[in-house]
């Protein structure tokens, strides 16, 4: 079946995969914007637990950069141009790609605002309707100036439901209600209404017309936090969408009785329009018309007139002028805003607070709400999707060419994305208790549940599986390891092997994992099933020669050792993964593998063994720590660095010894050499005679003397060096004795699993495997975790919040539990104080949602709200003991108490309401009202020592804490709700308020699951963005600009318009644009990245504010000056709302706020921000470093502007200090500061001179010159805003710009000019920071 898929089922596919979904964006002659399809609605999802960053760890593929003619056929395929003509509207010409679908140009029709009205209709070219699905180059006849005709189609059923719903899509278009809600993949975004309007159609603006004055909340040192800024303009009335209609919704008069039928009615509506005219519609194969039901007597006959028309918005427009006016309005306004405002991201982003909202009649999505079915998916044939033939038939799709690979990875996402949505709205059903259980007789927390083809369990120890590994916790974190597994197995990607769809979700308190169904597993008993692993922890292991070895292949990549293992009936059984992974041939005959929750080997460090000796070192760390589960282990990404760090030592020892081997035979050669010269020299002439007679022979014997001793030699020297290597690998603890070999046996440190063990001299004898396995661990704790503290001194890439530091942390591998070690290092690193505050908030937060899911799980569902609201004045607020609140509606309370005690317990409401409550106990559903302040911070600090093996030194609640540890209550309450995913009200919380509790019932608006899903990669793309950069820190920017455009093309054919991958490449470009000249190209392609930022990443994730603050740069250089302030206001807010002032970047923020206040003559406020700046500088980079130095100059600057000599005197004198010290006195810099400081004393002691002649005579009577106080112009401010960001333009002739690149080839660290930090970390080019550019003469 896996090989002979029916092509009925791949034109399936090709629905599901370009439905919706946008490759490129389209211009058109009418409108020069890009014009984006809204992609699929259905098109949904949630955050990734994989880092969004492009640093992925797969192997690039072997034909990434070969394919060099596939790559600019459909990089560089320019297309053609076409007319389209649709009946009643312009012609419209537009270009498009032979690469381009026809379905995309039916998507562009629907969503231009005149054609947007439209669903049912055909593309004809030359009488010959085109196929939706087919690529443009396949169609005969298509060429430039070709004329395509719209033409409307009779509808169906099944059509005339599509129509109903986009005309509901554009009603709602305006309304933000849909992204606050996390529904149809839409999210927020609010650059435009920060910057009021698109930058691009700005006009400049003068300096002396800047409103620069910035919010008081903004000010460095302001102590409020306001939440309402986060979200500008949403209480603004203005900002409101024009209503169209009152009411439409489907007639109660549907379905059409049979009669009606056979006179072609598909289905009745009912309307209420804004003049409040009521109307009953019918829909047929025609269109819409008016009928003559009414809502008592159902009549269906056409009326009088009966305004038959083919689109209902037209029907809708003849019969209410209302209609007419605000959907014309509304439709102008939708198209006016920017297309990454409107297309859907690839999976759901929620926000954690959102305005009330208006709860409006809208009939579509309670049908949705309501119909077991997926939105759209009820329209696509066979209707419920079988989703693990569609994730495994995209998976074995051709990738030799790049089409191909392009195809087939644009497949695996789009089908990934539905399923992840598929699942989440599945497990919300299930815990809402909306889905019956396959098992319904068994306890709540035992049930398992099969919907929409996806199975669901919950993360509770079923049948005491996990009872040896730590019960209940074990269970909680088995899905999330086995999340991991699925997720290397799908990056190595074997030819044959397949990994199930698996998504873990937490929702209010419950851990749900969702997985594809494997054909026939559920026709078997699971013991039938297996042929490969073991389901009882090692009494039955099965081996399979094929599972074998596919396993093999993939465990080369993942370091996995083939080892063997002793069963109950004392049989060797061969494994190439742990003994739990599962190996079952379904029905379809591929080979699958589950249950990967040790793929990787054991982290000793949270395992008390009684074999195990740890160094000294590690126990001085406080380990072995005790854990609350045993299924700790250790991430791919230590184990790679392990192995790399192993090889380097291999390769070190083995070259120093064979340098040593060579010495000593040279020594030998020398001493021998030396002896033939003295024995030589002791030879008397009476034997030249002798030796003359025997020449001939002795010419012969020393031929061959000589072959022998090189042979000799040569099998001397290959045994040595034989040997070196094999003292290398014995050094380093290779499993082979002759070559470098680092793999690990994941089942090393099971329990009850019997290992066959080799004799114990051999390298690959099992007290070696675990002694690999010890070392892994240890060098996790004595070289990551300190080269990670070490790294984050230069605070390049500093983390913001929890997010950005969990990133980092598992981007080396280290794993969140040891967070705890990592603070208390922290706490010891005085420059690293805002990393220590982070750690800790992380900590905390973490702790608490711990408690949470439990405490949550224990609420009844009439008293979630107060539930939750009640823990959130335990947890934050500052009254000494939170009264526990009053249940609301006590007797309604109590009466559905008793309806439900009533019920049977086989019934579906009962099981949902046991599932509700599983806990493994019988449980008082208001057992949270007992909760109290200070019981639940003790329960923090016990759950922070019991986890994470830290204690808070401080009185433990929450006023000490965040004083202690210099915290901010909005930015813990931040944290905890995305943790969560808790949505509160949009209002101002008074945390200190002593008369009432901060927090409501009202304030909670909703709870959202929170997804931990795999993310499919574009390899393609990867390797062109890899390239790309490797161009750039060789000085070939406009190669590196050409290829980091290739990658994003890539990339928006694989995972559409919208993606943070995308985001990233945007970023790139604009700094590219901006470095080589062209800062109105920077401006255009960074607004994008803004936009896609907000709507994918989040309107406060760290990552938006970088963005907001290279926007504000771009927005300076093009004179748009009151925007970039604006834009740096909100990257400040922003900031201080995450993490507070007390953060290096924002040191940065504050600089360029400053410099731009210096520039429009703001000098007071400048010099506030500046020394703000000034004093973070020297926090965390030294009181001498170049930075500071910068620092002070810029000061100097202001205090001189603002007629303060003397303080100017004395900050420049700071910066002649510093530079005079790090730099040396010739340098540029020195000599510049020198100078500065000549100037500034001799404008001291003019003004000095004039003071005393006015204090002496009373009036100024010396002819003393004038005071030059000159005002910056906006070229040099750009120059220092350019310099304190990273950009330094260095001008330079063409020979000189030759050898600096062949400088940088030569030492890829080097530095152009010399002892200048600045320029060498814009080469290197971290993360965010600056690059260089280098113009030539002949470039100028």
């Amino acid at each position: 079946m896996a090989d002979n898929v029916s092509s009925s089922f791949f034109s399936l596919l090709k629905t599901f995969i370009f439905s919706g979904t946008t490759k490129k964006a389209i211009k058109t002659s009418s409108n020069d914007k890009e014009i984006l399809s809204n992609g699929h609605n259905e098109m949904n999802g949630h955050t990734s637990d994989d880092s969004t960053d492009m640093k992925m760890k797969t192997a690039k593929d072997e034909n990434g950069l070969t394919e060099e003619s596939d790559v600019l056929e459909i990089i560089q395929d320019v297309g053609v141009s076409v007319q389209i003509l649709s009946p009643g509207v312009e012609p419209l010409s537009i270009q498009v790609s032979s690469m381009e679908l026809v379905q995309e140009i039916h998507q562009l029709l629907m969503d231009r605002e005149d054609t947007c009205h439209r669903t049912c209709f055909s593309l004809q070219l030359d009488g010959v309707t085109l196929d939706n699905f087919a690529e443009l180059k396949n169609i005969e006849g298509l060429k430039e100036g070709s004329i395509v005709k719209v033409v409307e189609e009779p509808y169906t059923m099944r059509e005339a439901r599509i129509h109903v719903r986009h005309v509901r899509d554009l009603l709602k278009s305006m309304d933000p209600a849909d992204a606050y809600n996390g529904v149809d993949c839409s999210s927020l975004t609010f650059l435009h209404i920060i910057t009021q309007g698109d930058l691009l159609e700005k006009k400049k603006t003068r300096p002396d017309s800047v409103d620069c004055t910035p919010p008081e909340y903004i000010m460095p040192g302001a102590k409020e936090r306001p939440l309402l800024p986060l979200q500008p303009g949403v209480n603004n009335k203005n900002q409101k969408s024009p209503q169209a209609i009152k009411v439409l919704t489907t007639s109660a008069w549907n379905p059409p009785p049979g009669p009606r039928k056979l006179h072609g009615d598909l289905m009745y509506l009912y309307v209420v329009t804004m003049e409040d005219k009521r109307f009953h519609i019918s829909a047929c194969p025609r269109g819409f018309y008016l009928n003559q039901s009414t809502d008592d007597e159902f009549n269906p006959r056409p009326n009088n007139p009966s305004y038959l028309c083919h689109s209902l918005i037209d029907l809708l427009s003849q019969v209410s002028p209302a209609f007419r006016r605000s959907f014309s309005l509304m439709q102008k306004k939708r198209t006016q805003r920017h297309p990454f405002e409107r297309v859907a991201t690839p999976y759901q982003v929620y926000t954690w607070s959102a305005p009330s909202l208006e709860h409006t009649i809208d009939a579509i999505r309670a049908e949705d709400t309501f119909s077991s079915k997926l939105g759209y998916e009820e329209h696509i044939p066979g209707q419920t999707r079988d989703w693990n033939e569609e994730l495994q038939t995209t998976r074995e799709l051709p990738r030799k060419s790049l089409p191909e690979r392009l195809l087939r990875e644009r497949a695996i996402f789009k089908v990934h994305s539905d399923f992840v949505t598929a699942a989440t709205r599945g497990a919300v059903a299930v815990i809402d208790g909306n889905v019956m259980a396959i098992n319904p007789g068994e306890e709540a927390k035992m049930q398992m549940f099969i919907w929409n083809n996806i199975f669901f369990s919950l993360g509770f120890d079923v049948r005491d599986h996990y009872k040896e590994l730590g019960g209940d916790a074990a269970a909680f974190v088995a899905p999330r390891n086995d999340l991991h597994g699925v997720r290397v197995y799908s990056a190595v990607d074997v030819e044959g092997l397949y990994t199930l769809g698996t998504v873990v979700i937490d929702y209010r308190g419950y851990r749900v994992t969702a997985q594809s169904i494997i054909p026939g597993i559920l026709e078997r008993e699971q013991e039938q099933s297996v042929v490969y692993g073991s389901i009882d922890f090692g009494k039955t292991v099965l081996s399979h020669p094929k599972y074998l070895e596919l396993l093999n292949k993939a465990g080369q990549h993942l370091k996995i050792l083939p080892h063997s293992v002793i069963d109950d009936a004392n049989q060797e059984i061969e494994l190439c993964s742990s003994v739990e992974c599962k190996g079952i041939i379904g029905n379809d005959g591929r080979h699958y593998i589950l249950d990967l929750l040790r793929t990787f080997p054991p982290d000793v460090n949270f395992l008390k063994l009684d074999d195990v000796e740890f160094s000294k070192e590690v126990m001085d760390k406080g380990f072995p720590i005790y854990h609350k589960h045993k299924l700790s282990c250790l991430r791919q990404e230590l184990l790679e660095a392990f192995v790399e760090d192993r090889y380097v030592m291999f390769i070190k020892f083995a070259a120093f010894h064979l340098q040593q081997l060579n010495n000593t035979k040279k020594l030998e050669q020398n001493q021998q050499k030396e002896l033939r010269e003295i024995k030589d020299y002791d030879n008397t002439d009476d034997k030249k005679d002798d030796e003359r007679k025997e020449k001939e022979n002795e010419k012969i014997d020393t031929e061959e003397a000589k072959k022998l001793v090189e042979s000799i030699s040569y099998e001397k020297q290959a045994a040595d060096s034989k040997d070196v290597v094999k003292r290398a690998c014995a050094a380093v603890g290779s499993l082979k004795e002759t070559e470098f070999d680092i793999r690990f046996n994941p089942d090393v440190f099971s329990p009850g699993i019997r290992h066959v063990d080799m004799t114990e001299d051999h390298q690959g004898s099992l007290k070696n495997q675990k002694k690999l396995v010890r070392d892994a661990a240890e060098f996790l704790l004595l070289r990551q975790i300190p080269n990670f503290i070490h790294d984050c001194l230069d605070h390049s890439s500093a983390p913001m919040d929890g997010i950005t530091l969990t990133e980092q942390l598992h981007n080396r591998g280290i794993n969140i539990r040891y967070l705890g070690k990592v603070a208390n290092l922290l706490a010891a690193v005085p420059n690293l104080e805002y990393l220590y505050t982070i750690a800790i908030s992380e900590l905390i937060t973490r702790a608490a949602k711990h408690i949470f899911n439990y405490y949550i799980q224990n609420a009844d569902m009439m008293s979630m709200s107060i539930a939750i609201s009640h823990f959130l004045n335990c947890f934050l607020t500052t009254q000494p003991v939170v009264q526990p609140p009053q249940i609301a509606s006590d007797e309604l309370f109590r009466s559905s108490k008793r309806r439900y005690n009533n019920k049977k317990t086989t019934s579906n409401s009962t099981s949902s309401n046991k599932a509700l409550n599983a806990n493994g106990s019988d449980i008082n559903a208001n057992e949270w009202v007992s909760l109290t302040q200070k019981g639940l911070w003790q329960q923090i600090k016990k759950e922070l020592k019991f986890y994470w093996d830290f204690d808070i030194t401080c009185d433990c609640n929450i006023d000490k804490v965040v004083e202690y540890y210099k915290l901010q209550k909005i930015s813990l309450m931040r944290a905890f709700n995305l943790k969560i995913g808790l949505q509160i009200l949009l209002r101002e919380y008074n945390f200190e308020s002593k008369n009432k509790p901060t927090f409501n019932e009202d304030d909670i608006i909703n709870v959202f699951p929170v997804v931990k899903h795999i993310n499919p990669r574009a390899t393609d793309a990867y390797n062109f963005y890899t390239t790309g950069q490797n161009k750039i820190q060789q000085g070939y920017f406009k190669d590196g600009y050409e290829l980091i455009s290739e990658a994003l093309n890539l990339l928006n054919n694989v995972y559409g318009a919208m993606h943070p991958e995308n985001a990233q490449c945007l970023r790139m470009l604009a700094r590219l644009s901006y470095i080589m000249g062209d800062p109105q190209e920077a401006l255009a392609i960074q607004q994008r990245a803004v936009l896609m930022s907000e709507r994918v990443n989040g309107i406060d994730h760290p990552y938006t504010i970088t963005e907001y603050s290279h926007l504000a740069l771009y927005c300076f250089a093009n004179t748009q000056i009151s925007t970039a302030l604006k834009l740096l206001y909100r990257a400040r807010y922003l900031a201080i709302l995450v993490c507070g002032e007390n953060h290096p970047d924002i040191a940065l923020m504050d600089s360029n706020i400053s410099l731009i206040l210096h520039a429009v003559g703001e000098y007071e406020l400048s010099l506030r921000f500046l020394e703000h700046a000034l004093a973070l500088n020297i926090k965390y980079h030294g009181p001498k470093s170049l930075k500071v130095a910068v620092s002070y100059h810029l000061v100097a600057r202001t205090q001189s502007c603002m007629g303060d000599f003397r303080s100017a005197l004395n900050s420049e004198k700071e910066t002649y200090a510093i530079y005079k010290q790090q730099l040396g006195e010739q340098h540029d810099k020195t000599k510049e500061s020198s100078e500065c400081l000549r100037h500034l004393t001799q404008q001291a002691v003019v003004l000095q001179k004039k003071m005393n002649d006015i204090y002496t005579n009373g009036k100024l009577t010396s002819g003393l010159p004038p005071i030059h106080i000159q005002p910056p112009s906006m070229g040099s401010v750009l120059d220092m805003l350019n310099a304190i960001n990273g950009i330094i333009f260095v001008q330079i002739n063409p020979k000189d710009m030759a050898n600096l690149k062949n400088e940088i080839e030569r030492q890829k660290e080097g530095s152009p000019v010399e002892n200048n930090e600045e320029v060498k970390d814009a080469i290197e080019m971290p993360k965010d920071e600056g690059m260089i550019q280098t113009q030539s003469a002949v470039q100028s």
